[in-house]
């Protein structure tokens, strides 16, 4: 998962695309990068770390140029957390293109194996990204017979792209000399949309993975990028758009909604505070048929995802509603974090229980969802250490049983709690005296809520369905052993491994 933004502006953008990241920041905290253009020249700076680690003032003052792009980023798929695979990333030819990327390209080997033996481009990295770039760069070049560009060639190198690259993958590319590209995969799995800024010198336009970065900057919300468009910003300020891929549909990822995305975004024209909320009130009515409400004194968000769903439960159920833990915000998402042990105690350094609010209760706790358990096990030992009589547990999203392959870094098969085990099961290993999950159905009704215009959604990790057709348990089995082979090299083995993670959850 990553955040993304592009901007073609009539000021100096390295303040302006800094802001952008600071906005999309929940998308990415291992890496961050920004790329300008000045006179034809790239002006670029990235490395491992947050936004304000990463840039200094000197840096800022090194990026110079009106048009540019930026990244956060996360990790996907076991894959290098260092400097070295921060975007975005360059080629020097045909064109000079700069590119970042959010998503998870599901053929990169196969690419891979092309770009050395017919397109003659080196890949330096492990990343996925640096080989979507040569692709790009391989089709521009095609598409103007090694001449200069307009948006036609443009457009065509992106309808071949499509035609060869398979994933999910939302883009942004600044051409040095011409302009700010940014298009969708055919699915539209991962989010992308734009904006305007209407300024005496003329119009800005903004690209970037949600609208809050769009709003926050001030400027107006014009539309998702639709799934296989592509649109393009020369250095003039005019505007091109294009559908280029064959069969286009729109299958937003579902985790966007649980647990990703910002709640003040929009995302594929749904708001993702009212699907959180609507996730609510599905679970309420689940609640309702499993539970004797009589027996529930309070309920508590697991902060701060779940907190939408937490209140619209309790108001529809007619329960108090408390804040029972607090969180310190300056510590990493645990379900990414190396280690199981390292990921327990990140669970206490993160949250803390306020005694009072459960000393003798019935406490009934919504979180997002349960990937591997341990934050889920720790969580409800606090409660209890806290002094709550009774531990309810409800996650607003059905339980993740599946590997994510489009763009999310979530755990091996063996790793996920609910891989292979009942939901009876998963609340003896948590330690809940009753445990409720949303049903996928549900989990599609309040996002979608009514609407018409989504073909359907990547919930690959909820129900095995991966929309692109390509993914097969050999190539599970190849991503899994990719993730195991760092922790196996560290010493133990397999057998000690799988050990660790039982005896976590």
């Amino acid at each position: 998962m990553c955040g993304i933004v592009g901007v073609v502006s009539s000021a100096p953008v390295n303040q302006l695309l800094y802001d952008a990241l600071l906005l999309l920041q929940h998308r990415g905290q291992d890496a961050a990068g920004i790329a300008t253009v000045h006179g034809n020249r790239f002006h670029m700076f990235k490395g491992a770390g947050q936004v304000r680690d990463v840039f200094r003032t000197r840096n800022m003052r090194s990026l110079p140029g009106k048009s540019g792009i930026a990244q956060v980023r996360y990790p996907t798929q076991g894959s290098a957390s260092d400097s070295e695979e921060a975007q975005p990333f360059y080629v020097n030819a045909p064109f000079g293109v700069a590119l970042a990327h959010n998503g998870n390209l599901t053929n990169t080997d196969t690419l891979k194996e092309e770009m050395f033996r017919r397109d003659r481009r080196h890949i330096n990295t492990n990343s996925d990204s640096e080989v979507l770039l040569n692709v790009l760069a391989h089709e521009l070049q095609i598409a103007s017979n090694g001449l200069s560009l307009d948006p036609d060639a443009i457009f065509a190198a992106v309808s071949a792209l499509h035609r060869r690259a398979s994933g999910s993958y939302a883009v942004v590319a600044e051409i040095a000399g011409y302009g700010l590209l940014a298009f969708r995969d055919p699915f539209g799995i991962r989010p992308l949309c734009f904006g305007v800024l209407e300024t005496d010198l003329g119009t800005e336009y903004l690209v970037a993975s949600e609208s809050v970065a769009l709003e926050g900057l001030g400027y107006r919300f014009v539309r998702d990028v639709a799934p296989g468009e592509a649109v393009f910003v020369d250095l003039d300020g005019r505007f091109f758009s294009r559908q280029c891929a064959e069969h286009p549909s729109r299958n937003p990822c579902l985790f966007e909604y649980v647990y990703l995305a910002r709640p003040d975004s929009l995302i594929d024209g749904i708001s993702v505070y009212g699907a959180r909320l609507r996730l609510g009130e599905y679970l309420a009515a689940r609640v309702e048929r499993e539970l004797r409400c009589g027996d529930i004194d309070v309920v508590m968000p697991i902060p701060d995802s779940s907190r939408p769903a937490a209140m619209q439960l309790a108001n529809r159920l007619s329960l108090n509603y408390r804040e029972g833990f607090i969180k310190n915000r300056y510590i990493g998402r645990t379900f990414i974090m190396p280690g199981q042990a390292v990921r327990k105690r990140s669970v206490r350094q993160k949250l803390n229980a306020i005694g009072v609010e459960f000393k003798g209760k019935n406490v009934l706790l919504v979180d997002d969802s349960i990937v591997r358990g341990t934050t889920s096990q720790e969580i409800v030992q606090m409660a209890r250490e806290a002094g709550a009589n009774r531990v309810y547990f409800a996650s607003s999203a059905p339980p993740v049983r599946f590997p994510n392959v489009y763009g999310i870094d979530m755990p091996t098969r063996a790793e996920l709690i609910a891989a292979s085990r009942t939901d009876d099961e998963i609340r003896r290993v948590i330690g809940a005296d009753a445990l409720i999950y949303q049903s996928i159905e549900d989990l599609k009704s309040a996002v979608r809520d009514g609407t018409t215009h989504l073909d359907g959604f990547e919930a690959s990790c909820f129900d095995g369905v991966y929309v692109t057709g390509d993914v097969t348990p050999a190539y599970l089995d190849r991503i899994e052993r990719s993730r195991l082979a760092p922790q196996l090299s560290e010493g133990g083995g397999l057998s000690q491994l799988s050990l660790a993670i039982e005896s976590a959850d």
